[in-house]
């Protein structure tokens, strides 16, 4: 066999790495080839290739021809007489695909027995066989990986995946401007009027006509020529929606288990979308007062601002080519908000607070960001996750989102007023605290403490960022390291925990043993000035009687005295500490 790679260039993968691979079987971006029952021809090797080049991600895809669809390796077969010439293979692929992949080849020899491994390359047109086959990667009917047919709806998605096109740009040949309602142009001006500041007022005073050529969502020169689909999207009439636009859907759901108590469907602009879920919003939404000092807060079971965000970021972002409806779901616990369409091309769970944002529908966001109705500096995620977090509430999650859906997850219950009471007091002292110290405290009070590196996938930022964000948060004397270098861990200070309710939490977090007990109440002493047999039993989780014990040790050896009897006993300092 020729062992040698194509361009004469060795490929990283090696051949542990290639048997591990195997091992976890095939995903979207590796795909099996068996050849124990029939040799594979060219035009499905290179359908294969087409297949990975169209999968969602930008990660490196490989065809491994010789292993069978179970991981089972059986070798692949000469192509070329009694060998195989990788770079006749490579120029195969690169002859019968349009636009022509450049993909590298090589033998790897595995159990003993040969296996051609393709890569195929991140590309950003979409790919065909010579002979007009589109095919895509994507999860099947039967939950593994497949290629699947691809038509020019399915071409289309691709490409607004990976940025190329704007869906929301493209014309309807047969929409008329008669096909927009006037009362939607006027509440597109309300929304301007009711965010000034946000949006864009230049735009409050133009005629319909003008504010739609403004908007770019028409083609015109003295008479419309032509309406994109962002038009309909944003001041379509109903009927014309629905014969224009079939996919566009949205549905506000109230569930209580299994039960469905409210199950509406909408097929309206997405303004008036808007206005009636926030409407809903508003109805269910409850609120309760903490005081901090003289001042009273209002924390509500969910921020009408994060989810705005998050329902129009659903609007925005979702794929007007796939069926679905984008799904406002209000919970006991929890709303969910899910759309249809996978993140955009380089858009990922681990860098959505950091990625470039990438807007599926740019036209659709622009007018939206002009309407004042999302962030114009386009972090709405951002927004999301901070009014979620100083509301003293778990971060929303993006977990169940997959190449065809996105789902947020939006946490409701019990909120912990104290962690709200110390980010309002820690703000009228005029720390402010961003998005990366929200982070960074909420995890803390969670999870008691973590390493730098820990944070930092947190905040998905470099170690050097989020150790600057940790050492704002020491000097405002919310958090204290320990260790150094590498074996340095972080966790909330002793006056965090004071104002968390939790004293005790300090001093378990100093790293004493179970057995130092003492210690732990002379600790605790030293930095609060008193304790009680009650708060000793909790720190040092043992019971009363054993407090009592403890405690009495240590005012017999001088390190603590006494004050009051019986349950009303309390301890400060004594003279031998």
């Amino acid at each position: 066999m020729n062992m040698k790679a194509t361009d004469g260039q060795d490929l990283a993968l090696m051949p542990d790495a290639l048997k591990r691979m195997i091992a976890d079987g095939e995903t979207l971006v590796l795909e099996f080839k068996g050849e124990e029952r029939a040799p594979l021809n060219d035009r499905e090797m290179v359908e294969a290739v087409v297949c990975l080049a169209n999968r969602p991600g930008g990660d490196t895809a490989r065809l491994v021809i010789g292993v069978e669809n179970n991981g089972r390796i059986t070798g692949a077969r000469p192509r070329h007489g009694h060998s195989t010439d990788c770079n006749k293979v490579a120029a195969l692929i690169a002859g019968r695909t349009r636009p022509a992949l450049s993909v590298r080849a090589e033998i790897i020899e595995l159990a003993g027995k040969p296996l051609l491994v393709v890569e195929v390359p991140a590309v950003r047109q979409p790919v065909g066989t010579s002979d007009g086959v589109f095919l895509r990667r994507a999860i099947g009917g039967d939950g593994r990986p497949a290629c699947l047919p691809m038509d020019i709806a399915a071409v289309q998605s691709l490409q607004s995946d990976r940025g190329l096109l704007d869906p929301s740009a493209q014309t309807l040949s047969s929409a008329r401007w008669e096909d927009l309602d006037p009362l939607e142009f006027e509440r597109f001006r309300r929304s301007i009027r009711e965010r000034r500041g946000r949006s864009d007022e230049s735009l409050l005073e133009l005629p319909d006509l003008d504010l739609a050529k403004a908007l770019g969502v028409v083609e015109a020169n003295g008479s419309v020529r032509s309406v994109r689909l962002a038009a309909l999207l944003l001041f379509g009439k109903e009927d014309a929606l629905r014969r224009f636009v079939p996919n566009h859907e949205a549905a506000f759901q109230l569930l209580r288990g299994l039960d469905v108590e409210v199950n509406d469907f909408f097929r309206w602009p997405l303004l008036r979308v808007m206005e009636e879920i926030e409407g809903r919003i508003r109805a269910r939404n409850r609120e309760q007062e903490v005081m901090v000092g003289m001042l009273r807060v209002g924390v509500p079971d969910y921020s009408e601002r994060a989810l705005r965000e998050a329902l129009a970021n659903a609007l925005i972002h979702r794929d007007y080519q796939r069926l679905g409806a984008v799904h406002f779901q209000w919970h006991p616990d929890r709303i969910e908000i899910s759309n249809p369409g996978g993140f955009p091309e380089g858009v990922r769970l681990d860098n959505l607070l950091v990625t470039a944002p990438r807007p599926r529908n740019p036209l659709l966001a622009d007018a939206f960001k002009r309407a004042g109705i999302v962030e114009r500096t386009a972090r709405g995620i951002d927004t999301i996750f901070y009014e979620q977090l100083r509301n003293g509430r778990p971060a929303p999650s993006y977990e169940r989102s997959d190449n065809v859906g996105v789902v947020v997850v939006v946490p409701g219950g019990e909120a912990n007023l104290d962690f709200v009471r110390l980010l309002v007091s820690e703000a009228q002292d005029g720390l402010e605290v961003g998005l990366d110290e929200l982070l960074i405290l909420n995890a803390l009070w969670q999870e008691r403490n973590f390493a730098t590196s820990n944070a930092a996938h947190l905040t998905q930022k470099p170690e050097a960022d989020t150790r600057a964000a940790l050492h704002r948060l020491v000097e405002a004397g919310l958090v204290e390291e320990r260790g150094q270098k590498k074996g340095r861990t972080w966790h909330l200070s002793a006056a965090a925990y004071r104002a968390l309710g939790d004293k005790a939490a300090y001093v378990r977090q100093r790293g004493f043993e179970p057995l130092q007990q003492e210690q732990m109440v002379v600790q605790y002493v030293a930095k609060h000035g008193r304790i009680t047999r009650r708060e000793t039993a909790d720190l040092c989780r043992i019971g009363p009687y054993q407090a009592t014990r403890l405690l009495n040790r240590l005012v017999k050896d001088g390190r603590l005295v006494r004050h009051g009897e019986r349950k009303a006993a309390w301890y400060e300092r004594g003279t031998k500490i």
